[in-house]
């Protein structure tokens, strides 16, 4: 499945974050723990270049434990300044604490500063506003369940005195891995309307069924594993009500409510991808 999104605000946040690196001490680029290679922005690593750059796994209380460590691991690369945490969300003071330790490590203010830099970027929806509001300990950027909530740059001075660009979270252009875009579209990187629910509901509940079956047991009461995905599909439409006229399984709304439950981690700590 295609999904190609990408609005015309994504093309001046991507122009506004280029006339902006060269001033950044340090690039905290945010992905999605439960899927870090499909939402880490190639674009990022076009712009950024060799400098230094901490990536923080974000919704971290969502993923799977066990692979984020694994993630974390394949991440950092010393060598090329780069470094890797994970933060979960209603731990402000820890995230403040290990971010600040990051970015020290990473990099100095550039000579003629008192404080260092840091550009935060990310694609939409990832979870960049909520960090930043946490770093801020204010409300300072709009956070919301839908992608593009943030259209335009702004700075924010944290009380160490550091300086926060915020950027509107930019996709690429074209997507070449349909994967990659599959499970983007599960975890909400696109607006609801650009994407046929039955195939991004079918393609993660592949993904589910061959790791965490169990969860999917527990969470709709089955009593046993489906076969498939599409047999998953029509026992969620069963045991939920999803029902058409003459008794038929509304397809539709069964994936509608797999990927929501998915989404808001009420199927339990779930990783869709490994770091090989």
């Amino acid at each position: 499945m295609s999904i190609q999104w990408y609005p015309g605000h994504m093309t001046r946040a991507r122009r506004a974050i280029a006339e902006a690196m060269p001033g950044q001490d340090v690039v905290i680029e945010v992905l999605d723990a439960r899927m870090p290679r499909a939402s880490e922005n190639p674009v990022v690593a076009e712009l950024r270049g060799r400098k230094p750059c901490l990536k923080v796994l974000a919704k971290a209380d969502l993923a799977d434990p066990e692979v984020t460590r694994l993630w974390l691991a394949h991440l950092e690369d010393p060598d090329r300044s780069v470094r890797a945490i994970a933060i979960s969300e209603g731990r402000g003071g820890e995230t403040r604490a290990r971010i600040a330790e990051a970015c020290s490590a990473l990099a100095k203010p550039t000579r003629g500063r008192t404080a260092a830099r840091a550009m935060v970027v990310g694609i939409p929806n990832v979870g960049k506003s909520t960090l930043i509001n946490t770093l801020a300990q204010r409300s300072v950027a709009r956070v919301g369940d839908e992608p593009a909530v943030t259209k335009g740059t702004q700075l924010v001075t944290l009380n160490s005195g550091m300086v926060l660009s915020d950027n509107p979270g930019i996709l690429w252009p074209k997507i070449e891995d349909e994967d990659a875009t599959l499970r983007l579209a599960f975890g909400g990187a696109f607006p609801d309307v650009t994407l046929d629910f039955e195939s991004v509901a079918l393609f993660g509940a592949g993904i589910l069924l061959a790791h965490y079956a169990q969860l999917l047991v527990r969470r709709y009461k089955l009593t046993e594993v489906p076969a498939d995905a599409p047999a998953l599909i029509v026992e969620i439409g069963r045991r939920r009500g999803c029902l058409r006229a003459g008794g038929v399984i509304d397809r539709h709304k069964a994936s509608d409510i797999l990927i929501h439950d998915f989404r808001g981690g009420q199927l339990g700590r779930i990783t869709l991808e490994r770091p090989w």
